[in-house]
């Protein structure tokens, strides 16, 4: 089968939907399939091998420039190259490119508008590009923000139309309005152009559809997949200090202030003594000044030996990262619709604690392989931490769970089973066999 791919680009930052399209695109290359994956805005970053392409088509800088400078909008493609170079995207990524949601608004409103947006030349430059290359069998759009190519690539390629949802009305929630109205409604008004919605969870599948009033007849779920032999148990560290880990973005949103105010009143009461958190993940300059709030008051606590920050990590250092941990926690005081550190702790046989909400609900009952607790529930989480440190029995029958459960339930094999499963049935529609 040939699949085309198109992945948004999240500029320096490890990205779980780059990294869930890129295992996803690799996973189906090893099993024989000819797959193009195509990164828009900025080059994709991974922590496995990255099978996309090197050129990227809607360029962070070109989409900035047409959308407040009328110039650029006509500009003759060959120039445009300039500023469409994998090298300079990634210099300025973070700097000229405004990341943040509530500065993105008319951007993303434009973007939605598609063939009447100030990017139009962007997507004839993409449907110039693909028309020059063999027909696919299948498209498949890496999230709803990017649905208003679907029509014309279907109306050049001729091929079913699949668009996958992981996250993005997390996004949409953080534009100002008028612009979050307007982009749900420009949404809306383009999802008779994709034949099948992907969901990354059984949660996102029932949310976005409400969301965004998507037939249930179109929705499927394909749920995340973790490469379990990569991320694998490790032998047993008992002499080491009780760790409790954090890996992810360093965010508000993920609730590590929480685990941190957890902590913090579990040692005043003697608990937990000799144990130890570590974090670790991605930090960037919007969330700076909360993590610098969070290092003041451990400092004030006197709990610095205690709770270090390892910084952004690489595969190799991730895996040992989270393998040396007794325990995964992260406390997010949102709805998170992936949870894909959550899969990896798991996968390397950590069980996880983590509020009963999103898609964390269904992956613990699902595998076993930790405990839920009521969101936002200091108390509950101060309870669950003690008892699980005190309980070595009970751990070790939680980590043989997760373990066991993300290798039956979320495995990349798994994952791309049930993606190739819509792509055939997709074809076959179209074939009328």
């Amino acid at each position: 089968m040939k699949i085309t791919y198109i992945t948004a680009g999240a500029g320096g930052m490890y990205c779980g939907s780059c990294i869930r399209d890129n295992a996803l695109a690799a996973a189906l290359i090893g099993r024989g399939h000819d797959v193009t994956l195509l990164p828009l805005y900025t080059p994709t970053r991974t922590d496995e091998e990255n099978v996309s392409l090197r050129r990227v088509f809607f360029g962070g800088v070109s989409v900035y420039l047409e959308q407040y400078v009328s110039l650029f909008r006509k500009t003759p493609w060959l120039l445009d190259r300039i500023w469409e170079s994998p090298w300079l995207l990634r210099t300025v990524t973070g700097r000229m490119v405004e990341t943040r949601p509530e500065q993105l608004g008319a951007l993303t409103v434009s973007m939605l508008e598609g063939m009447h947006g100030h990017q139009r030349k962007e997507l004839d430059k993409l449907v110039h590009w693909l028309r020059g290359q063999p027909r696919p069998d299948v498209l498949d759009i890496s999230n709803s923000l990017l649905i208003a190519i679907a029509g014309p690539l279907k109306n050049a390629l001729g091929c079913p139309i699949a668009c996958t949802l992981q996250g993005e009305n997390v996004f949409m929630e953080s534009l100002l309005e008028p612009y979050r109205s307007r982009a749900k409604e420009l949404i809306r008004s383009h999802l008779s152009h994709v034949d099948a919605f992907v969901a990354v969870s059984d949660y996102y599948a029932g949310y976005m559809s409400r969301y965004l009033g998507i037939p249930g007849a179109k929705m499927r779920v394909v749920p995340l997949g973790v490469n379990v032999d990569r991320f694998a148990p490790a032998p047993a560290h008992a002499s080491a200090p009780f760790t409790i880990g954090y890996f992810g973005r360093i965010a508000p949103e993920k609730g590590l202030h929480l685990l941190c105010d957890a902590y913090r009143n579990l040692r005043e009461r003697g608990a937990l003594e000799g144990c130890r958190i570590e974090v670790a993940g991605y930090l960037g300059p919007a969330h700076a000044t909360y993590w610098q709030s969070i290092e003041r008051e451990v400092e004030a606590w006197g709990l610095t030996d205690e709770i270090r920050y390892r910084g952004e990590l690489d595969l190799d250092h991730k895996v040992t990262f989270l393998q040396a941990l007794d325990l995964y926690v992260v406390p997010a005081v949102y709805d998170d619709p992936k949870g894909i550190a959550l899969l990896e702790a798991m996968a390397c046989g950590v069980p996880v604690v983590a509020p009963r909400r999103g898609t964390y609900t269904e992956m613990l009952e699902r595998t076993g392989g930790g405990v839920l607790v009521e969101p936002e529930h200091l108390a509950g989480l101060e309870q669950t931490l003690e008892h699980l440190a005190g309980d070595r029995a009970r751990l070790a029958e939680l980590s043989q769970r997760a373990a066991d459960g993300v290798r039956e339930h979320y495995s990349t094999g798994e994952m791309t089973t049930g993606a190739l499963d819509v792509y055939e049935r997709l074809m076959h529609v179209r074939t009328g066999s």
